[in-house]
C-alpha cells in the first residue's frame, strides 16, 4: 500500500520562507537623503572661503535668477550659510 500526500503539505515550509522574504524586504531602511557636496562652481573665486559659505551663495545666486533656494534652517543656525547666501543673491542681481 502506497502512503497518502496531502499536495499541500510539501508546500508549507517554502511557502513560510516565501513569506518571510517577502516580510524581510519590505523592512529595509529608507534611502539615506542626498548630501550636499560642492556647490557648481560660481563665476567669482570663493576657493578660500569655507563650504557652508560657497553652498549659500549658490543658493542666493540661484533665487536671484529664479524661484528662491534657501534652506531655512541652516539660514537661520549657520552664519556662514546665511552671509554666504545674502551675498550671492545681492551679487547676482547686479549681473
Amino acid at each position: 500500500m502506497m502512503p497518502r500526500f496531502s499536495g499541500a503539505a510539501p508546500l508549507r515550509p517554502l511557502c513560510a520562507c516565501a513569506l518571510a522574504l517577502l516580510i524581510a524586504g519590505c523592512a529595509s531602511a529608507p534611502p539615506a537623503p542626498p548630501t550636499r557636496g560642492e556647490p557648481p562652481a560660481p563665476g567669482v573665486n570663493l576657493s578660500g572661503f569655507p563650504l557652508p559659505y560657497r553652498q549659500g551663495y549658490a543658493d542666493g545666486c540661484a533665487s536671484a535668477t529664479g524661484a528662491e533656494r534657501k534652506d531655512a534652517a541652516r539660514f537661520g543656525a549657520d552664519g556662514n550659510y546665511r552671509t554666504g547666501w545674502q551675498d550671492g543673491l545681492a551679487i547676482c542681481r547686479k549681473k
